[in-house]
């Protein structure tokens, strides 16, 4: 259910991008019930003028080690859940890939379950 578009800049080591996604892919499954299997993911490398964000905005340094993670999913988790996540993420990021805390920026966006084909021209979730 969720489909996850990770952004970083260019210039990694090569693989980055999908250690990065295994990563979220992972912490998703522990922490904010996405089922095994459910793995769908658009990472992109930016060249600088095309990932664009603000270096201190509510007063987080940010670098160009940004990791834009927007992961659409279905509607219903909770806040707390949601907290954990954010929280999780940031911290595994952080010590498995060393990617510092304050560049890991992630949006979620949460649409209802009819919302969906998986395939086959076919809405697998609407009742």
């Amino acid at each position: 259910m969720p489909l996850v578009r990770i952004s970083i800049m260019k210039g990694k080591l090569e693989g980055f991008g999908k250690r990065i996604g295994a990563v979220v892919y992972r912490t998703m499954v522990d922490t904010i019930n996405v089922p095994e299997k459910d793995n769908f993911q658009i990472i992109t490398e930016h060249e600088p003028n095309t990932l664009i964000y603000d270096q201190s905005y509510l007063d987080i340094p940010r670098t160009d080690g940004i990791v834009v993670i927007q992961i659409t999913l279905n509607e219903g988790r909770t806040l707390e859940l949601k907290k954990i996540f954010f929280k999780t993420l940031a911290d595994k990021l952080n010590s498995e890939l060393h990617v510092r805390t304050e560049d890991v920026f992630v949006s979620l966006v949460e649409v209802k379950k009819e919302n969906w084909s998986f395939g086959n021209g076919v809405a697998q979730y609407a009742q």
